[in-house]
Formats: structure tokens, C-alpha cells, sequence
């Protein structure tokens, strides 16, 4: 590490490893002898002593150097001289091996381990005051970057809060400034929202690692896995808490200093080591620091501001957000698709699950159907997803037990959705066996709404519709809007439409009688009541204008289906059709 200031990474002020592997504190050599777990310790200042009682002249976060000239030759006044330092909260003793002691004293050793004070010994001759000079030099400049950097964020996040951003994007803002993980759940530990999108794995087990995180008033450390967590009120109203994960820094300290290996008999690890620590406990990650606090301050801010301006419950976004990368296949893995569906609360293992459309009538409010179905299906115990897809159309996500029939859940389902929102067409996809199925499910239901046009009457004893349903009606009505279909039908059955136009004759509906009758004449004649004589002659006429002949039974095929797609056409017509009716 060099002495340029930004050999730190901004945001937070240099540690004990951090100075030690400064050139100035390099060239000495330094080892640290005990404590290596805690030089990531910030330093607040560098203090020179040769006094027996140092303590008290510091404040609480100095790095202390000595020659060891004053140390108590006395095991109980080399003990006094620690505790007084650790009381006091010095970030490090630092010890010159040149003078007085070539090794380590054992009592000093001693006393440092018992009280978990880091002690540095350097085996070379170090200018303690050009050492106070170059860190203080670092923490100063690293104190005004710290402040720039404050105030930039306040200023990002004053900017979120002015354009109405919602709690996505606030959310991601706080993760790339942080480099951190962070998550917002509500009062029952649902995570609803995750940013970065990648750190979905993160929230594995979820609900049960948030319940060992006790809640807080305020910004605060919580739970065993060391959760920044900042409580999301207002007036005394909770509506959750955002949660800061810990993790690696994402900004690089540069490479740790040589280890020069301990004395024998002696535990030390390098500064800036990773691994065991010589307690047996892994390493922590980077410790949070004053700009990650005020960061999720402003976040947990922000946040408030956006619930009193946004109306809408988080929980209602966190779905529809959630429908939407599951439909679009947003997540990373298979595994990141389960951890977010159950940190909303949706069963994962032995669980099928079942894709449902709503295509809600003209002029029906999307928000307030959303929101009754959501409430009806709460009210059943049902485990599913509410939230809107595109306007008018609602998507649900339904998690059953694999012995429980779907269609029954599927009933249950459009009932409620028809109680929601009268005239709603429901539509079902079939079930998938897993979370990375479900868009399948939901192609499933998109192309039942495709082939279903508004008012379609429901199958006998059923609420919804499902693939088995469409037939070639059905289908001809999904592929309205390709203009194959429709060229086959004007091919097919232009002429006659035109005909019929321009002399008002019923030629067309004499055909579909015809087509209807199977071929029976005499049938086609009762439904149309019409004469058999003036059926006959209508066939003739619709066989020369059309040049078909209508006892082949391959031809009246493809006029039965050009008639059917006719009819498609009709109940739902493309933008600029113009066929005619012939009834």
C-alpha cells in the first residue's frame, strides 16, 4: 500500500492493517504477534508514549507506539498497562524490538491475548514521528473524502426521494453504493425486495435467519450474522425494516504485506492476512462502516417518503415484480427463483405450482381487483402470488401440495377471481413441478387467453378455461392477427362476401347451413327455411362462384375452416378489417 490517501478505500477510515502495511510502518517489519482478528480496528490517531500511563491522554482509537522503555518490568504493572489501554479502546500497541526487548516480553504477550488488544512488534528501527505524520496526513484527508462522500449521498438519495422513486430502485441505489446486499421485508420477515437482483441467493431461509435478528428503534448491528438493520416508521407506525447484509468489499485493498512467521512458541499472522485467525474462528468480512449507517439511514428515509406518497402496499409490488421475472425467466438459477418465492412466503420443496391469467372486462379497476383477490385468497390459507402482468391482465401463482388435485385449487381460484371482478376471464396453465417451470405454466394460460375471446361462455361446471378447451374455433380466434389466416379466408370465401354485398343475397349463410348439415341438403334446407329447390340453386350458384365443388368432402373442410376463421375474425376483427356479416 502506498501513502497516497486513496490506498484506503473511501468511505471509511484506515485500519490497523492498513497503516501497518504503509511503507513508513513496512520498512520496520512489522508482526503481529497477537490480535489478529482485530486489525481491522479503525484508527483514529497515532500516539507516541513513553509513559508508564499513557491512558490516560487518549480518547479511544489510537495506535500506539513505543520503544517499550517505560513497560513495568512487573507482570501485575504490565497487565495494569494493557488493561488501562484497552479500557480506554487503543486500536493497537505497537511495539519497537530495538532498545530494550529483541523479543516480545511473554508477560506483555500475555496480557494483550487476554484483553484482545492487537500487538504489533517491529524487528526494525521506524521514525515514530515521520509514522504520525503520514497517518495523520491519511486519516485527515480520508475525514474530508469521508464528508464529500456523505454529503453525496444524502444529495443521490434527496434525488431518489423528489422524483418518486419506488422501493426498487431505492433499494439498488443503496446496493451500489455499498457494494452490499440489501433487502426490505415487512412485520411477518417476508423479503420483498432484493437488490442487487443477483444477490437473490442471499435470501435463502430467509424468514427464519430474519427471526434471530431481533428488531431495532434504530440504525444497528443485529442476529448472529451481523445484520445492519434500520427500522422503516413512521409516527410510531412499522411497516418493516431494511436489512444490510454483510459481505465482501467490493473495493480491493491491494495485496496484504509478507508474513514473517512468528517466534516459536508465538502465535501472529501478517496484517492484512485472511483465513483462520489464531483464535480457530474464520475471518469476518469487511466490518460495516459509518458510510454504510447513513446510507441505510437514508434508505430506511427514503423509503418512508415513498410509502406516504405511494399508496400502494409493498407487498402488492413485491408480487407483481416478482410474477413478472418468474413469467420473463429474470433469475439467475433454478435456486434464485426458489429463494425468492419463499422469502414471500410461497413453499418451495414437495410444492406443484399453477399458472393463472385474469384478463379483467373494459373499464374494471386492475388495482382494486388485484387487491380483492389478494384478500380472498389470504382469507382461504391459499399460498399464491397476486399482481398484475400488463393492465388489465392479473397473474397468479398458486403453491399446492403435490397429493392436492389442482383443478380443485384452479376452481377455487376462478370463483374468487369472478367475485373480484364480474366478467373476468380466467385461465389456467398447467402445472409445473417446480419454480424454473412456471413460465412453461404461464405460456400455458397465455395461449388459453389467446384463443379465448371476451363474453366465451364457461365450460359446464367450471369457472375457468384450460388448454383442453381450445378447439379449432378457439384457435383460428389466437390466430386472428396473422395475415395468413386472414388471406386464406378472403381466398376461400371472398368472392361470396363480395357477391353478397353488392346483390343482398345470403349465399354465405346458405353455406354455413350447408357446411353445418354435414353435406344434407334436406337438413340444410329445414335450418335455413328455406325450399329444397332454392337451396339447390344456391349451392350451384356458390359452387360457380367460388369454383369448388361441394361434394368433396377435403373442399367443404377448407370452406368449414375459412367460415370458422371468418368468425373470428368477426367477434374480435384486426384494426382495418372490413368483413362484412352475413347474418
Amino acid at each position: 500500500m502506498s501513502e497516497d490517501p486513496q490506498a484506503v478505500p473511501a468511505g471509511r477510515s484506515p485500519t490497523v492493517a492498513d497503516v501497518l502495511a504503509l511503507p513508513v510502518l513496512a520498512g520496520g517489519e512489522p508482526r503481529v504477534v497477537t490480535g489478529g482478528e482485530s486489525t481491522d480496528r479503525p484508527v483514529r490517531w497515532v500516539h507516541i508514549t513513553e509513559l508508564t500511563d499513557p491512558a490516560s491522554f487518549l480518547k479511544g482509537g489510537e495506535l500506539v507506539l513505543t520503544t517499550g522503555m517505560p513497560l513495568p518490568d512487573d507482570p501485575a504493572g504490565v497487565r495494569r498497562y494493557v488493561d488501562e489501554l484497552a479500557d480506554v479502546g487503543a486500536a493497537a500497541l505497537v511495539i519497537e524490538l530495538v532498545r530494550r526487548y529483541h523479543r516480545p516480553p511473554d508477560a506483555l504477550v500475555r496480557a494483550c491475548r487476554a484483553r484482545g488488544l492487537p500487538l504489533v512488534a517491529l524487528a526494525r528501527d521506524v521514525n515514530f514521528l515521520e509514522v504520525t505524520q503520514v497517518v495523520h496526513t491519511l486519516i485527515l484527508g480520508h475525514q474530508a473524502e469521508a464528508m464529500r462522500r456523505t454529503q453525496g449521498v444524502h444529495e443521490a438519495f434527496t434525488a431518489l426521494t423528489l422524483r418518486g422513486a419506488g422501493p426498487e430502485e431505492v433499494l439498488r441505489a443503496a446496493a451500489e453504493m455499498t457494494g452490499r446486499a440489501v433487502v426490505l421485508e415487512n412485520l411477518v420477515h417476508r423479503a420483498l425486495v432484493c437488490e442487487p437482483a443477483t444477490a437473490h441467493a442471499a435470501l435463502s431461509g430467509w424468514e427464519r435467519r430474519s427471526r434471530t435478528a431481533s428488531a431495532t428503534d434504530r440504525v444497528g448491528l443485529s442476529g448472529p450474522e451481523g445484520w445492519l438493520v434500520a427500522p422503516v416508521e413512521y409516527q410510531g407506525e412499522r411497516w418493516g425494516r431494511v436489512v444490510m447484509l454483510p459481505g465482501p468489499s467490493p473495493v480491493k485493498t491491494g495485496p496484504p504485506p509478507v508474513e514473517t512467521g512468528p517466534p516459536p512458541g508465538e502465535t501472529g499472522t501478517s496484517p492484512g492476512r485472511t483465513g483462520k485467525t489464531g483464535t480457530g474462528k474464520a475471518a469476518a468480512g469487511p466490518a460495516f462502516g459509518p458510510e454504510d449507517v447513513t446510507v441505510l439511514e437514508r434508505t430506511a428515509m427514503a423509503l418512508t417518503i415513498a410509502r406516504l406518497t405511494r399508496p400502494a402496499p409493498w407487498e402488492r409490488t413485491a408480487h407483481r415484480n416478482a410474477l413478472r421475472d418468474l413469467v420473463e425467466q429474470r433469475h439467475r438459477s433454478p435456486a434464485d427463483a426458489r429463494a425468492r418465492v419463499v422469502a414471500l412466503g410461497l413453499a418451495a420443496q414437495d410444492a406443484r405450482f399453477v399458472a393463472v391469467l385474469v384478463d379483467l372486462p373494459p373499464g374494471r379497476d386492475a388495482s382494486d381487483a388485484e387487491t380483492r383477490l389478494s384478500e380472498e385468497l389470504g382469507a382461504t390459507g391459499a399460498q399464491a402470488l397476486v399482481g398484475l402482468l400488463s393492465p388489465g391482465r392479473l397473474g397468479v401463482l398458486l403453491a399446492l401440495r403435490p397429493s392436492r388435485p389442482w383443478r380443485e385449487a384452479a376452481e377455487r381460484l376462478g370463483r374468487a377471481a369472478l367475485d373480484a371482478a364480474p366478467g373476468a376471464t380466467v385461465c389456467v396453465g398447467a402445472p409445473a413441478d417446480d419454480v424454473s417451470d412456471v413460465a412453461r405454466s404461464f405460456r400455458d394460460a397465455a395461449r388459453v387467453a389467446e384463443a379465448t375471446e371476451p363474453g366465451r361462455p364457461l365450460p359446464p361446471g367450471r369457472s375457468f378455461h384450460e388448454r383442453s378447451d381450445v378447439g379449432l374455433r378457439r384457435l383460428l380466434f389466437a390466430l386472428r392477427d396473422d395475415p395468413r389466416v386472414q388471406d386464406y379466408a378472403e381466398r376461400q370465401l371472398g368472392p361470396l362476401l363480395e357477391h353478397d354485398a353488392r346483390h343482398g343475397t345470403r349465399l354465405v349463410a346458405t353455406l354455413r347451413g350447408y357446411l353445418d348439415a354435414a353435406g344434407s341438403k334436406t337438413v340444410a334446407a329445414r335450418s335455413t327455411g328455406l325450399s329444397r329447390e332454392t337451396v339447390y340453386q344456391r349451392l350451384r350458384a356458390i359452387e360457380r362462384l367460388l369454383d369448388r365443388d361441394l361434394e368433396s368432402g377435403e373442399q367443404r373442410t377448407e370452406l368449414h375452416v375459412a367460415l370458422q376463421t371468418l368468425d373470428a375474425l368477426r367477434t374480435h376483427p384486426p384494426s382495418g378489417s372490413g368483413f362484412p356479416h352475413d347474418r
